[in-house]
């Protein structure tokens, strides 16, 4: 990273500047970008070049096999200044997990059926790719902004794996005595029990947030334990005695019906994708909803924009908006809409040229560590939701 105006600006590729953070990764810090010349915003991930588990070289050359899929982010520079990994790569809206958040963590069934019909295409798509993602979640699916506010964007692909050669489609073997990879709460029940995981695991995750966003929790979140390991083997446990019709219960029959077909699949068959979309997309027919992308969050910041802007009675006459109190509560939930999209959050790598930069310098380095160190993420996860390691 160079510096400039006395050190007080840190810019990445000589073309952007470095700005506030705004979330953490799996493997590093994000930050705000800025284009010097044209000031578009991007997101702009740092990893620093002593972490023991370098991933953000891994990420740009899978993003770059997957470049031009249908929600899959671009990267536009890639690059080593200093003692850190640098990418640049578009910028997205919230998470679902976000969204999910400012929807006070229940989702209606329009809304979920909408979202499963773009989650499977993407998964699908990662998936002819010769990948398996291992951490379907619903921080890792991205709301995109603008033009493509309603597009479902896939992203973080540092546990993602070759499950098949490209060109001889000749699947990786069964094996047992795998450690878990991935989050706990969303992993498949395989994944659990030590078996490798492979197409079938990433659409059983799918399923685990679909009813998540229903349930507004999973029956596993929340359970206490001595370690993590053990903390898993409860959550393990929990997953596999519960039984799908009461996962499901008060929902209709077609997330039953989605859970058989996807926990029957053998180790290396082809998941039927287009039945799972048309399962969901009959279903979605069959309540009269309209496809009309209004999802629960764009009701809501309409309805508070519009509780916000009500004409109230003048010269002493009564609020027609309500109390002073419910306005105030009204203020409070838009300031943290608007600090959501402001928070946005930027994405992983996505393909595109390698551009290596030569330039070194330990004062860039301490510079962003200062700008690290008094920065705060944005989000805390329970540890139930945490991540484990293969």
């Amino acid at each position: 990273m160079s510096a400039s105006n006395g050190g007080l600006e840190l810019r990445v590729g000589n073309k952007y500047r470095l700005g506030r953070k705004i979330g953490s990764g799996s493997f590093g810090d994000i930050y705000l970008g800025t284009h010097i010349k044209t000031n578009e915003e991007v997101g702009i991930k740092l990893e620093s070049c002593k972490t023991k588990h370098p991933q953000l070289l891994y990420e740009t050359r899978l993003y770059k096999i997957l470049q031009g899929g249908t929600g899959v982010p671009n990267v536009r520079w890639y690059g080593i200044e200093g003692d850190y990994n640098i990418m640049v790569m578009d910028l997205l809206g919230p998470s679902l997990e976000d969204l999910f958040n400012f929807c006070n963590r229940k989702l209606s069934l329009k809304t979920v059926l909408m979202l499963a019909d773009q989650l499977v295409s993407r998964i699908e798509y990662v998936h002819s790719k010769s990948f398996i993602h291992r951490d379907i979640k619903p921080d890792n699916f991205l709301m995109g902004l603008g033009k493509r506010a309603n597009q479902v964007n896939i992203i973080d692909f540092g546990l993602a794996k070759k499950y098949r050669d490209p060109k001889t489609h000749l699947h990786i073997p069964y094996r047992e005595n795998k450690n878990l990879t991935g989050t706990a709460r969303y992993a498949s029940i395989n994944t659990h029990v030590g078996i490798e995981q492979s197409r079938r695991d990433d659409l059983e995750s799918l399923g685990y947030v679909l009813i998540y966003f229903l349930r507004g929790s999973l029956p596993w979140q929340g359970l206490k334990a001595a370690t993590k390991k053990q903390k898993y083997e409860k959550i393990s446990e929990k997953k596999m005695t519960t039984p799908i019709e009461v996962l499901c219960k008060g929902f209709p029959p077609e997330f039953v019906t989605y859970f058989q077909v996807v926990r029957s699949l053998r180790f290396s068959d082809k998941p039927d994708y287009s039945y799972l979309r048309k399962l969901f997309r009959d279903l979605f027919i069959r309540e009269g909803y309209q496809y009309d992308y209004v999802f629960d969050w764009t009701i809501l910041k309409y309805q508070q924009t519009q509780a916000l802007t009500r004409p109230t009675a003048g010269l002493g006459g009564q609020a027609q908006a309500g109390t002073s109190g419910d306005q105030g509560d009204q203020r409070d939930t838009l300031r943290r809409q608007t600090t959501l999209e402001r928070q946005s959050s930027a994405t992983r790598a996505a393909g595109g040229k390698e551009v290596l930069a030569t330039e070194r310098s330990s004062s860039f380095a301490r510079a962003y560590e200062r700008q690290r160190s008094s920065s705060r993420p944005l989000t805390s996860r329970d540890d139930d939701g945490g991540r484990a390691y293969q």
